[in-house]
């Protein structure tokens, strides 16, 4: 039981991983402690201290006539601490619960009752207080709403809202791709609601089928662009509280060919939007005035390949210097740099200098003049805190370098949740053979709060991980991060199977320096025990902190590149005088899983068993926001998508190969697989083939699921790629 609940963890970290999502510690708005529920009461912790004091008790919780407290997903409290919102009652929307139930608790005269009364239950979306906390606004069944706290008067603020015409939340592509999900911001003087408006009617549907939930089938419609399909239509208005009239945005361009990423307010009257084209080459940064809808482009950057994103997480602005300035993230030199803008656009100041990739912001300290991030400058499978001036203090240092913050005693990957004041952090630490660690230190001194639990006092190495990191260089003479996973007892004059487990394209990487990064989570038992070696690599194309160079490599060659490294990569590893050539298995999901497909299809001689789980067999199957950024599109260049996807090459399958599917994957779609399947049918082809009915990208869904999964996926690689060393 134990080792399936890892199995389930891990799976839904790799459900994390896909879709970009993140979770913190809820911090009080002063900074100086965190918020959690423990034991049905909402308490606030002081981590210098270790005190714990009740702010909202369970029995407050509690409806009138239900014996039970809610169970709030999340909470958020009012600028001035007297009401609290609760989230509740919650269900999925593609990825994650952002969909359900609020309440309100009025924590002066403890009166608590529950938001948008009329409405559907578990209906409503991204609810949040006005600034002057007289109001609460959300969203539901693609419509915004505002309510009256005092009264309880709901206001409808779009009138149009439905599947097809989505108010204040977005389709299935922008949530993926972009991150794009809580799709309205309240004015600073909250009177009026910014949001976006996705126009879906001429997306085309692609329809799932449910076939196991009744006698008869459900058809499941969901508004999905394909490669070489234009985007939805999106446009940005601006709802008066008052007299429910939207004022549109005037931002140039088609809106078919373009897209609408991110926007807030950037002071009483007037809106900051990001406009990415079709292509996602150009970024555009536009002012919007709300009194007229005219709208001016203050700063643009271009790129051969794609633009780089900014940040994963598109909600709020990194505004400095009273609003004078802003900070922005970009790769126009070649590499991923944190730039001080001005309001006009005018002028712009670099401000992490050096050959060197930052991985994100994590905070904003403009009290001491400072930006903390992260960054990797020596090795890009590890992570580390650094810090740079806002405004750069030229006269004392001209050069102004990044300091590190986290020091460099401890080889592998820092990471810090920040506190708003920037003077409290929580550090967690680890590397492949180190479970985490974690301590609370203070900024900008990064010391330690309790030395006895400090990170230095309760580090302990776990010296039974036998994992070595290498540097590959292959025959085209590029340099690749791999790890080796050694078994117990490994006796180098012996002959072992080995296992790789792959991924390869633009969303993620496999060879961070993190504990637990290189066991099978899918494997029933220890490969470790069993005698496996197990090993990951990461090619050109991948989101390692290596210059834009190596990452945008993979435009307009994906399948190509990224493949042809993993495979010269493999290659270099199979000369280990210690590897039984015979016993080689390779396997991945999803992007992984087309990686799998392609070794297994273009390197039959190297590969002996493949385990595909939930592949895009061919690019033109796959969303547009996603292929397109690293494809280019596909009437300008259909040879690189041919090239590209794992079907055309699978006349080439030799070896023992699994794949496996759901029928209900929203995301990499059921026709993947079944055109595949007729492919090698087609050819003679001789597989295995398993359909989850009804189950989602991550294959989790229904009793049994993950145990069934696993122990498919474990019988196979033990069949086909044998353990033990010979």
């Amino acid at each position: 039981m134990k080792k399936f609940n890892k199995i389930i963890l891990i799976v839904f970290f790799f459900s994390l991983q896909i879709s970009f999502a993140q979770t913190g510690i809820n911090w009080t708005k002063d900074g100086l402690n965190y918020m959690k529920f423990d034991e049905g009461n909402l308490v606030k912790i002081d981590p210098k201290k270790s005190v714990q004091t009740i702010l909202v008790k369970k029995e407050l919780l509690i409806p009138v006539g239900e014996k039970e407290s809610l169970n709030p997903q999340s909470y958020f409290f009012n600028n001035d601490n007297t009401q609290l919102l609760l989230f509740v009652n919650t269900a999925k929307v593609w990825r994650y619960n952002t969909r359900g139930d609020y309440w309100l608790l009025d924590l002066i005269s403890t009166k608590l009752k529950k938001l948008g009364k009329g409405l559907s239950p578990q209906s409503m979306m991204f609810a949040k207080f006005s600034p002057d906390g007289k109001n609460v606004a959300y969203v539901s069944e693609h419509n915004i709403y505002s309510e009256d706290i005092l009264n309880g008067n709901i206001k409808k603020l779009t009138l149009d809202g439905s599947r097809k015409m989505i108010n204040g939340t977005f389709d299935w592509v922008y949530e993926e791709e972009f991150g794009c999900r809580d799709g309205f911001r309240w004015s600073p003087d909250s009177k009026q609601i910014a949001y976006w408006q996705v126009d879906a009617n001429k997306i085309r549907d692609y329809y799932m089928l449910n076939t196991t939930d009744s006698v008869y089938s459900k058809i499941i419609p969901v508004e999905y662009p394909k490669v070489g399909e234009a985007p939805s239509p999106v446009k940005i208005g601006v709802v008066s509280l008052a007299n429910g009239v939207t004022r549109w945005m005037k931002i140039e361009g088609d809106p078919r060919q373009n897209y609408l990423t991110r926007m807030e307010w950037s002071d009483a009257n007037e809106l900051i939007v990001q406009q990415l084209n079709r292509k996602q080459q150009e970024s555009k940064l536009i002012f919007c005035n709300t009194l007229d809808g005219s709208a001016r482009t203050v700063w643009a950057e271009n790129s051969d390949a794609w633009v780089d994103m900014n940040t994963d997480n598109p909600v709020g602005w990194n505004w400095v210097n009273e609003k004078k300035d802003f900070l922005w993230v970009s790769e126009k030199d070649g590499w991923r740099h944190i730039y001080k803008i001005s309001k006009d656009g005018k002028s712009t100041t670099l401000l992490t200098k050096g050959d060197y990739d930052i991985g994100q912001i994590n905070a904003v300290d403009e009290f001491n003049n400072f930006i903390y991030f992260s960054a990797s400058p020596n090795n890009a499978t590890q992570l580390y805190l650094y810090r740079v001036h806002i405004n750069n203090l030229s006269k004392l240092n001209k050069e102004d370098p990044a300091e590190l913050v986290s020091g460099n005693n401890l080889k592998g990957t820092h990471r810090y949740d920040i506190s708003p004041n920037c003077k409290l952090a929580f550090h967690k630490f680890s590397n492949y053979n180190t479970p985490e660690v974690s301590e609370w230190v203070s900024l900008p001194e990064n010391k330690t709060f309790n030395a006895e639990n400090s990170i230095a006092k309760t580090i302990k190495i776990n010296s039974e991980i036998n994992v070595e990191y290498l540097k590959i260089q292959t025959v085209d003479n590029i340099e690749l991060d791999a790890w080796i996973n050694k078994p117990k007892n490994f006796n180098p004059l012996k002959k072992y199977p080995i296992v790789f487990y792959v991924y390869g394209e633009p969303a993620t990487t496999t060879t961070d320096d993190v504990y637990g990064n290189h066991d099978n989570f899918l494997y029933n038992g220890s490969m470790s025990d069993d005698g496996y070696l197990q090993v990951a690599l990461d090619n050109r194309g991948t989101p390692s902190l290596k210059g834009a160079a190596w990452r945008k490599s993979i435009y307009r060659r994906n399948g190509q590149i990224n493949i042809r490294d993993m495979a010269m990569g493999i290659k270099k590893i199979l000369e280990f005088p210690f590897i039984d050539k015979e016993r080689v298995a390779v396997w991945g999901w999803s992007g992984g899983g087309s990686s799998t497909l392609h070794l297994m299809f273009q390197f039959p001689e190297m590969f002996k068993t493949g385990v595909s789980i939930a592949p895009v067999s061919n690019l033109l199957y796959y969303d547009n926001i996603y292929t397109e950024r690293y494809m280019g599109l596909p009437e300008e260049n259909m040879q690189d998508y041919i090239k590209g996807s794992a079907i055309t090459y699978a006349n080439g399958l030799k070896g023992n190969l699994l794949l496996i599917h759901g029928s209900g994957d929203d995301n990499v779609h059921f026709s993947n697989a079944e055109a595949l399947v007729n492919e090698l049918v087609k050819f003679n082809k001789q597989f295995q083939f398993m359909e989850y009915p009804n189950r989602t990208h991550n294959i989790s869904e229904g009793e049994g699921t993950i145990r069934h999964l696993s122990n498919l996926y474990t019988n196979f690689i033990r069949t086909n790629c044998p353990p033990g060393a010979k």
